[in-house]
């Protein structure tokens, strides 16, 4: 749709009283059928950094999509044929935005985020005036590039095209054909400082409110229009504001319909519309726009994590006919330059952590292993994948353990607190089993025969008598825990009136007796300490100690950590606390006065100074044990 000076919407046909629209391709009440998509892929493999021809727009084309298939480090750039640089000219890479071109406007992107894989675009809905050339500036393998615009077909004109027609253009000429196989390198560095005063190319220029002041013969207007006469003429009444503030716009002068003599306004009907003067475009504030800095967008982070690095272009820019160009830096030195490089943190980086400890190792003696969890830890507590940690910062998770030499001993848990009987004799047990384990300071070696008890008597007072065959209760388990025995009492007795006599058990003998014992189990026992028997006093007098060793084991006989820190049993205690009383011997004498000499020179191993200095020999044996067996 079109607009008037006043702004009320009209259709490209209004003048003809109809309500006409724009087709796809351009064409004033076309239906899209006359239209002819042209599209592909430029995929050609290019050699030399620098600007590369990829295909070329032809006039009159509309839906325009000039697309990266995916992102790289190529820049698209767009050229007239005129030598004017629309977008990303000049080796000067331009913002994402809105680029005048061609008699349309084309909108540039660039996706920046490091999550988008999306190309460079141009979008435009034409129709283009001239002929467009799209260009790579290739720096990397090309990833493709797709194009696609609508062009009308065959001998078919649209009004728009002849509305934007360059003089003395032909009207049958050849609407051109993309080229995909022509990748000269061009120059695309024609644009010029806009203080040099040199041109900086031109421009065709649409006028509004253009139309022909004829009508077809067979159309009859809806409404006569007043008489038109001399009385009215057409008079400027101003002019429209400029278009822009700076850097060259345009106006156009207004025409209104006076009295002639009054110049008073009256409606335009007064007037003949044939005679109304064409509005010419005047240039206004053609004075430079101040130069600012045109800023780039921010590079991608140098790191996906932590503190990394990004940078951005910065140029100096002035606006001057619509365009913007780039200029000598100096030109914005009374502007606080913007920074080009700048810290950035995506994301806190994920660091290991030790969740565990380093469990038991896997052997009770011998060279065994340990390990231990080890996980990476996002900067929200959350487990990710190993590859988001410094893997040549990972904690080990595993390591060997030596346990020192084996050797196997007994080892007894403590005797069960419960006796097997509530009365009379019964018994109380513990667990001996023979073990391969470290030995730290026990001089045994193998288990040997002489293995340990397993129950000891108990009593717990006499107990009551039955008549004939009479059992008891059973006791409660002789364990709390595992495989242990109940008892009960089984008597023959003979019953009286209102008493039992208890009887011999020859009494009783021709019936079968009731079992006495049987085996008991309330629940597996976990883990339970184990210790060794006594080692021997270290001294026979005056405070010795003696050691066991203490191990938890579970119901398997494997080394566990579930017992009760608080029950296990001590490892040293001390034993031979009693004084040493030397005994005297009246036989045994020393026969000469120095024999002090004789122990200090250690010769009271040899029978003839042992006899010589006997008591000064026997006391130094007591002090000393070993002391004569070292020759």
């Amino acid at each position: 749709m079109l607009a008037r000076p006043g702004g009320e919407s009209i259709g490209c046909d209004d003048y003809l009283g109809s309500d006409k629209v724009i087709d796809k391709c351009g064409i004033c009440g076309g239906d899209n059928t006359a239209c002819k998509v042209v599209s592909g892929v430029f995929k050609h493999t290019l050699t030399n950094l620098g600007y590369h021809k990829i295909v070329e727009i032809p006039e009159g084309a509309t839906k325009i999509n000039i697309t990266e298939m995916s992102k790289s480090n190529n820049y698209l750039a767009l050229r007239s044929r005129s030598g004017r640089s629309i977008i990303n000219g000049n080796w000067a890479i331009d913002r994402p935005g809105r680029y005048e071109g061609g008699g349309t406007m084309f909108t540039y992107r660039r996706p920046n985020e490091i999550s988008s894989t999306a190309g460079e675009s141009f979008l435009a809905d034409g129709p283009t005036n001239e002929v467009l050339d799209v260009y790579m500036i290739h720096q990397q393998p090309n990833p493709g590039i797709h194009y696609e615009y609508i062009i009308p077909g065959d001998n078919v004109i649209s009004p728009q095209l002849l509305a934007h027609r360059r003089p003395g253009e032909p009207l049958n000429g050849q609407l051109g054909m993309p080229e995909s196989t022509s990748h000269e390198d061009e120059d695309l560095h024609r644009e010029t400082d806009i203080l040099t005063g040199q041109s900086a190319g031109t421009f065709p220029v649409i006028q509004p409110g253009r139309f022909p002041s004829h009508q077809p013969e067979n159309q009859v207007p809806a409404m006569q229009p007043p008489r038109q006469n001399r009385e009215h003429n057409w008079k400027q009444v101003g002019k429209t504001e400029c278009t822009t503030t700076c850097g060259k716009g345009s106006q156009y002068p207004i025409f209104h319909c006076v009295n002639r003599i009054t110049h008073e306004e009256v409606p335009e009907g007064y007037c003949d519309s044939s005679t109304k003067p064409i509005p010419e475009e005047e240039a206004c504030n053609l004075f430079p726009c101040p130069a600012f800095w045109d800023i780039g967008e921010w590079s991608e982070c140098s790191k996906t994590c932590g503190l990394g690095m990004q940078h951005r272009q910065i140029l100096c820019r002035q606006i001057y006919a619509n365009r913007t160009l780039t200029v000598q830096q100096y030109r914005c030195q009374h502007l606080e330059k913007p920074d080009t490089t700048s810290t950035c943190q995506l994301k806190i980086c994920s660091e290991w952590q030790i969740r565990t400890e380093w469990t038991s190792c896997s052997v009770p003696c011998g060279v065994g292993q340990r390990t231990r969890d080890v996980k990476c830890v996002s900067n929200l507590g959350d487990i990710v994948d190993d590859e988001e940690c410094n893997m040549k910062l990972r904690p080990n998770d595993i390591e060997n353990c030596d346990m020192g030499p084996c050797a196997k001993s007994w080892f007894l848990t403590e005797w069960s607190d419960r006796c097997s009987a509530e009365c009379g004799d019964g018994i109380r047990t513990r667990s001996v089993v023979c073990m391969t384990n470290h030995v730290s300071s026990l001089p045994l070696e193998g288990c040997g025969n002489n293995r340990p008890s397993e129950t000891t008597p108990c009593n717990n007072g006499p107990c009551a008598g039955k008549v004939e065959w009479f059992a008891g209760g059973w006791t409660q388990c002789s364990t709390e825990c595992g495989s242990g025995t109940q008892q009960r009492e089984v008597i023959c007795v003979r019953k009286t009136e209102g008493n039992f006599d208890v009887l011999n058990p020859y009494e009783c003998s021709y019936l079968e007796k009731p079992p006495s014992q049987q085996s008991c189990y309330l629940k597996p026992c976990g883990s339970k300490w184990f210790h060794t028997e006594w080692s021997t006093c270290s001294k026979s007098c005056e405070g010795g100690f003696r050691v066991r060793e203490v191990r938890c084991l579970s119901d398997d006989m494997a080394a566990s950590s579930q017992c009760d820190p608080q029950l296990k049993p001590e490892e040293k205690e001390p034993c031979n606390t009693q004084d040493c009383v030397p005994e005297i011997d009246e036989n045994c004498k020393d026969k000469y006065y120095n024999c002090n000499v004789v122990v200090q020179a250690r010769l009271c191993v040899y029978t003839y100074y042992k006899t010589a200095c006997c008591a000064s020999c026997s006391r130094v044996a007591n002090r000393q044990p070993g002391f004569l067996g070292r020759r």
